[in-house]
């Protein structure tokens, strides 16, 4: 099964975010097993980057995405994906650029806290609770 992360969830155990990290670090530990095959958005690792080097140094950001690449199978972003994501974006460009790569690396399952900006999608979208009771026994 490929399970690709929203941004949000990654930023939930990189950042230790609260009440959430627990959560992510379990569907974390359900891709290191290899009882899923994780999947990132190219977009993700861009914003990831941004995001982690505002408050670490860039040795530690660096190792961190190195570490993510190692893990996760990327979901790349071309001018297609772009072009489909403008057409049919809905209230959040970056929601749809992240389903429409999502879709076309037939992703089955879409893990995110904030499911209304996937609320057009025709993949599976979870929240990580709802995932992790329906997939924690893989």
């Amino acid at each position: 099964m490929k399970v690709l992360l929203d941004t949000n969830i990654v930023l939930d155990l990189l950042l230790e975010r609260e009440p959430f990290c627990s959560d992510a670090r379990d569907i974390f530990m359900l891709i290191e097993t290899n009882k899923a095959v994780g999947v990132l958005c190219s977009t993700t690792i861009t914003t990831l980057y941004y995001l982690i080097n505002k408050s670490m140094s860039k040795v530690k950001t660096n190792n961190i995405i190195e570490s993510l690449l190692k893990l996760f199978d990327i979901a790349n972003v071309d001018k297609a994906v772009l072009l489909d994501a403008v057409k049919n974006s809905g209230s959040d460009f970056e929601d749809s650029v992240i389903y429409t790569s999502a879709k076309l690396f037939n992703v089955d399952v879409i893990v995110t806290r904030d499911k209304k900006g996937f609320n057009k999608s025709t993949l599976t979208v979870m929240q990580p609770k709802e995932f992790l009771l329906k997939y924690s026994n893989l």
